[in-house]
């Protein structure tokens, strides 16, 4: 099921129906998450694992005592890191750049999970970065939300994202999308396996930009 703010949001984008599209995740991908949601939990006490990589159930234990974190207070930890820090998030190295170079071939949409509330903090952030884009917020898998946005374009479409288990939802939903897993965290990176369905799995935009622009090219 899609949420009905993202439904909406979908059926508000004025996309370029003969022109390639790029749908891009934020967290991790253009932003730094991981870093800054390790240190809002070490002030709070608590500390990530890293056996998944499921961020929201990534919160493992107080680092005090060790006791593991139940999921009600790893909902409530994950909603308040998004509610002060989204504001505030900074880019990864080559991702304003890349993008910039690429919305001058291409539509660009940003499919971001978050909670819905923080989701105008998470478009001024990105036009602070100079990213005027289109900002989707999404709960749960994004195959869906990326089938209805790819349906109304008829030129390739390339989607971007840290998660295996929404590249995979998106591979489920809409095959016809080009794939690209972006894992800029090396401790995530050596946890996950490859994903044979991918165009490009890397952990930078010096590879990721070349590689989007040749698949847009193909239109």
């Amino acid at each position: 099921m899609m949420h009905e703010i993202t439904a909406t949001q979908i059926a508000e984008l004025a996309l370029k129906p003969h022109q390639p599209l790029v749908i891009c995740d934020v967290d991790e991908v253009v932003v730094h998450f991981t870093r800054e949601f390790e240190e809002f939990l070490d002030q709070r006490g608590m500390e990530l694992d890293f056996s998944t990589h499921s961020h929201s159930f990534a919160i493992s234990r107080y680092k005090l005592n060790k006791a593991p974190v139940g999921p009600v207070e790893t909902g409530k930890a994950v909603d308040q890191f998004f509610a002060e820090r989204t504001i505030g998030m900074q880019a990864i190295e080559g991702a304003i750049d890349s993008l910039q170079s690429i919305a001058q071939q291409a539509d660009v949409v940003m499919l971001t999970n978050l909670p819905h509330a923080a989701g105008d903090d998470r478009r001024k952030n990105l036009e602070k970065h100079g990213l005027n884009f289109p900002v989707i917020t999404n709960s749960g898998p994004k195959g869906p939300a990326i089938a209805r946005i790819a349906s109304q374009v008829s030129a390739p479409v390339v989607f971007i994202d840290d998660s295996p288990g929404f590249i995979t939802s998106a591979f489920e939903h809409a095959p016809h999308v080009h794939l690209i897993h972006f894992i800029h965290d090396e401790r995530f990176g050596r946890m996950i396996s490859p994903l044979e369905f991918v165009s490009l799995r890397t952990d930078n935009w010096r590879d990721l930009h070349p590689h989007v622009l040749g698949l847009i090219a193909k239109s």
